[in-house]
């Protein structure tokens, strides 16, 4: 059989995103072209190919809005703004573009529908804080979430409830105007209201499960941020508040249907796909460890499928951060991934954020191979130090095996695959 496995598992990320791409996937979720006004408002890496994809299915309709993004993912349209802001540490651009947000949304009238284009990146993109708070507090408070291996259902709580815009407050301020929101989740489960932390649906966290986030993880919190979390002020509209009776959402793009078209790309040319799941979790280095332990089951016959099969995986590992190197969550889950390999004969791995980007850096992941680490070794490079130091970035640029894409301007979420071929 003619197979080029490096080519395959990158045409096999390729269509995973591309069964993603708001261009094909939004029309078929729009309703019929409503009589009153359009009020798109939208936050995400996919906000601004979503409204593109809005106007051109809509080119008549009287349509208007705003939609922010992250820096260097924004499209072209005629009747949306679109502004670009800072991700995954937000800035004074997303707050000014939150608080224009929320101010046109408290202009929707009851005949008027308001079409939330909601997407990943969301939370750090609609960056308005609570009353008494600021944007230096909920910088700090992210930074920490982030470098602390808090998985991103438990950061979105907290984001939630130090937020004036997320929780479901951006649908408040829209009542009681129709809310449709069309999402694409990059949250493990597909939880819609976590989804940029659900700035248009009902919240079923509560603060005190955000001050258990801060707990459990270290975060010092300042004394402000604390004193709010144990007011009244940051709690969230809750599942059945008749003040979102007219707010509704539809999953327009989701991780497993990524990964399906991944399979059917694998199967057609003739190599099993399994696929483990769309929402795991956890450290990328134990992720990466367990996963190796499945690929050398199934190498060494201990295992099944036969080979040639591939291990397919979707959702969002985290890092604790000790080191001082580069890297995000997929180059470190590949790194890890191939020293646990060892050099395995004819396995290998890709490893990228749906996105384009790898936490943030301007990588969307990499790829390893059976000679990664001999390849390392000629070079003088060390796995185990670059691990330890959460140098990935680094040692994958040495290597040349980093995949760069630029912004996708979709995100589902990360997307790993892991190749076995058959022994020689």
């Amino acid at each position: 059989m003619s197979l080029d496995p490096p080519a395959l598992l990158r045409a096999m990320f390729d269509a995973a995103v591309a069964a993603a791409a708001p261009e094909r996937v939004l029309a078929g979720h729009l309703p019929a072209a409503p009589k009153g006004r359009v009020l798109v408002l939208g936050a995400g890496k996919a906000s601004a190919a979503m409204a593109a994809a809005v106007e051109a299915a809509w080119p008549e309709a009287d349509l208007e809005g705003l939609v922010v993004t992250r820096y260097g993912h924004g499209a072209p349209c005629r009747r949306v703004e679109v502004v670009e802001a800072g991700h995954p540490h937000p800035d004074e651009a997303g707050a000014a573009a939150a608080r224009r947000m929320l101010a046109l949304a408290q202009t929707a009238g009851p005949d008027d529908l308001v079409l939330a284009l909601i997407s990943g990146g969301g939370s750090a993109l609609l960056a308005l804080p609570a009353k008494g708070l600021t944007l230096a507090d909920k910088q700090a408070i992210g930074r920490a979430l982030l470098a602390s291996g808090a998985a991103i259902d438990k950061i979105n709580t907290v984001r939630k409830h130090l937020s004036a815009i997320k929780g479901g407050r951006l649908a408040l301020a829209a009542a009681p105007a129709q809310v449709l929101t069309l999402a694409i989740s990059d949250i493990p489960g597909d939880d819609v209201s976590l989804i940029a932390s659900g700035p248009t649906l009902a919240d079923p966290t509560t603060s005190a499960d955000a001050l258990a986030v801060l707990a459990r993880y270290g975060v010092d919190a300042p004394p402000t941020v604390l004193a709010h979390l144990r007011s009244s002020a940051s709690e969230t509209p809750k599942p059945g508040d008749p003040r979102l009776a007219n707010a509704r959402a539809e999953l327009i793009a989701t991780p497993m249907r990524a990964l399906e078209a991944a399979a059917a790309l694998a199967r057609s040319h003739g190599v099993t796909p399994v696929i483990l799941g769309d929402a795991i979790e956890g450290e990328a280095r134990e992720v990466a460890a367990a996963m190796a332990a499945r690929a050398l089951a199934i190498a060494d016959g201990r295992e099944g499928p036969k080979p040639p099969c591939v291990l397919i995986s979707g959702g969002e590992t985290s890092v604790t951060v000790r080191g001082h190197g580069r890297g995000g969550r997929n180059a470190e889950f590949l790194l890890a991934l191939a020293i646990a390999l060892d050099g395995a004969p004819g396995v290998q791995a890709i490893a990228c954020d749906t996105d384009g980007i790898d936490g943030s850096e301007d990588n969307a992941g990499a790829m390893i191979s059976d000679r990664t680490l001999a390849r390392a070794a000629a070079l003088g490079l060390d796995p185990r130090a670059r691990l330890d130091d959460n140098d990935a970035y680094g040692f994958f640029a040495a290597l040349g095996d980093l995949v760069v894409t630029g912004p996708t301007r979709t995100n589902v979420n990360d997307f790993r695959g892991i190749l076995v071929m058959p022994a020689n």
